[in-house]
């Protein structure tokens, strides 16, 4: 068919119009789209091409304007973008003031629930189930969910309120990696096909009536029946578990078969109560590197259509992941009660590598982070030393854990908090511009930041050594490229460096990320003959009061920088010490990330948006210091 169908599709409304063989036709155009876009902008390619044809088999049942149908992550979800009124915009996706690479509500009225972590549209559709029934609406909740996000608590929290209140809704498990039954082909389709017919239901309720209308016995004949139902009925169905949950569960059905979905579709939207239709789909389907290789195409930069191959700077330095990496692997060979626990993400985390040197020594929980946290306060508590490799953003998840699990009992755990900072075009969903704040006023815990990589190697050699709650939170991509040092040094705990000493006029307080930044700005302030003195704070707590109460009492101009939240980061961390210990300075500036969700974008976008580029904060200091 040379027709192209997608030219024709403005709206979801337009698919519900097309014949099964355009539909077949439109998927394979909307995968070469999603490829193209991917290939040049990065995003998350093997997850949105598995979805394809079970997206159009959805949206041709059910309407997105009106019908509320929520993607679990949304990484798996831009199709839905392409067919919901974005088709024209879709090459802008994850840039600058481009739409982006999760649903949100604010976009498209399509976009039901805003998302980005996992395993949080079961509850969320629940909630709008109950909404609807309380307000008398018409209308159908979905909610789509891969099989990785099911394994995050929070699935299991909503699945399990969601059957027990009975209310009309669908969850569509995305099954394409992990087999959750075991699939017994012709008899499953029987059954699931049975399950759906209006008539089973209707039998079984008339059934369930006769037999309690006999007086005295009928609900003990209910209930036997019931038993030895059940009990025929759980070896024979897949789903059993789900069915015993109170949902009616269909599948597996080909996730690639537009036909046969959009046949459960039709009948499953009748059907009383929760119903679960699990269906099966190849990541990557279409694209025979991503079917290949399908965790290398889940997240990717820029990269070769026609070969694959991924996109790299020429000569950048190793990431900050890769330099924990190795030195992770190099402190397990010293200390035989080191482990490593992540949550779903080995080889985001680089623990991948130290997984294959040390797989007794290596745990990936799913994605669990509240439990990997207490199961590493577990370890603790009995002599281990776990290191719990997260990205920031989603170690906010597991607050409560570190709190009660973890520094309450003051227990060795260390935290390394990849992709601390601004993360780029992933967005405000994954922006790790928090952990300062919510870490550092928890009793017991140690708040880490490395300048660069040695001190990055050097910090996690302290937490080897330390006995208590110790964090290190380190940037996404390239470090900075300094030669790396063998061995490692012991850091004294809440003691920074003084990196220059020009002047004692002013005075640059920086931390993590902002050091570079901090000493590149000294440097332009130079040459418009500003002199400046430039700190590696290193901690965010404890702090080093001493360098503080050494340098601030004679500075005109004191400086914070961070690359984290404002609001009770590390600049507010000095303020209230200052106001503390009674100390009064002329003029105290703090650069961070304002009171604001930060949008996406290239990390030098990003930087510049929240004014913490060197040449801005020099221009910022100058304008300031010269108003003294």
């Amino acid at each position: 068919m040379s027709e192209n169908i997608l030219e024709k599709i403005n709206s979801a409304s337009d698919v519900a119009k097309c014949s099964l063989e355009e539909l077949k036709a439109l998927a394979g155009e909307i995968r070469g789209k999603i490829i193209n876009t991917c290939a040049t902008n990065g995003g998350h390619l093997a997850p949105s091409l598995g979805t394809v044809d079970l997206t159009l088999a959805m949206y041709s049942v059910f309407n997105p304007e009106k019908d509320k149908i929520v993607w679990d992550v949304g990484h798996q979800a831009y199709s839905h973008k392409i067919i919901t009124g974005r088709k024209e915009r879709f090459s802008t996706l994850r840039t600058k003031g481009g739409i982006t690479g999760f649903p949100k509500r604010s976009e498209s009225k399509c976009d039901a629930f805003g998302v980005g972590h996992a395993s949080t549209s079961i509850s969320a559709a629940v909630g709008m189930a109950i909404e609807r029934d309380i307000r008398k609406q018409d209308y159908s909740v979905i909610a789509v969910i891969g099989d990785g996000a099911f394994t995050g608590g929070e699935a299991y929290e909503g699945l399990n309120y969601a059957g027990t209140i009975g209310k009309n809704m669908i969850v569509v498990l995305n099954d394409n990696e992990m087999s959750i039954d075991k699939n017994v082909g012709a008899m499953s389709e029987y059954l699931s096909h049975i399950r759906i017919m209006p008539q089973y239901h209707k039998a079984k309720k008339e059934l369930q009536e006769f037999l309690k209308g006999f007086p005295g016995i009928g609900e003990t004949v209910w209930n036997a029946a019931g038993s030895v139902k059940d009990g025929i009925y759980a070896l024979l169905t897949p789903g059993s578990v789900f069915e015993s949950l109170g949902y009616t569960y269909v599948g597996p059905i080909d996730g690639h078969n537009i036909e046969k979905m959009q046949e459960i579709f039709q009948k499953a939207r009748g059907i009383e109560g929760p119903v679960l239709i699990h269906v099966r789909t190849t990541k990557g389907k279409g694209y025979s590197f991503a079917e290949n290789q399908p965790h290398k195409f889940h997240g990717v930069g820029k990269f070769n259509c026609d070969t694959g191959e991924m996109i790299k700077k020429e000569g950048a330095p190793p990431s900050y992941t890769d330099i924990f990496s190795d030195a992770l692997i190099e402190l397990a060979g010293k200390y035989e009660n080191i482990t490593a626990i992540t949550a779903a993400m080995p080889s985001g985390t680089g623990l991948k590598k130290f997984s294959g040197v040390y797989p007794e020594r290596f745990f990936d929980v799913g994605i669990a982070e509240e439990h990997a946290m207490t199961m590493a306060a577990g370890m603790a508590a009995v002599g281990g030393k776990p290191f719990v490799a997260l990205y920031s953003t989603f170690a906010q998840r597991a607050y409560d854990q570190i709190i009660h699990d973890v520094c309450l009992q003051n227990l060795p755990v260390t935290l390394c908090l990849d992709r601390g900072g601004l993360v780029g075009a992933d967005g405000p969903t994954h922006h790790g511009v928090f952990d300062y704040s919510y870490l550092r006023h928890i009793p017991n815990m140690v708040v880490m930041a490395p300048k660069d990589e040695n001190e990055l190697r050097n910090m996690l050699y302290t937490a080897a050594n330390y006995n208590g709650p110790i964090s290190v939170r380190y940037p996404r991509g390239s470090a900075t490229g300094v030669p790396v040092k063998e061995g490692f040094v012991q850091l004294e705990i809440g003691k920074g460096e003084i990196l220059s000493r020009d002047s004692k006029a002013i005075v640059l307080f920086a931390v993590g990320s902002m050091v570079k930044q901090a000493i590149k700005a000294a440097e332009i302030l130079k040459e418009k003959d500003i002199y400046t003195t430039v700190v590696n704070m290193r901690f965010v707590k404890p702090l080093d009061t001493g360098i503080i109460d050494e340098l601030v009492r004679d500075a005109r101009l004191v400086v914070t920088l961070e690359e984290n939240a404002l609001a009770g980061g590390f600049g507010s961390g000095v303020l209230e010490y200052l106001a503390d210990a009674g100390i009064n300075t002329a003029k105290i500036m703090r650069f961070g990330i304002e009171d604001k969700f930060i949008e996406q974008g290239s990390c030098p976008e990003l930087l510049e948006l929240c004014g913490l580029l060197p040449k801005q904060i020099a221009d910022r200091i100058a304008k300031n210091y010269g108003d003294l």
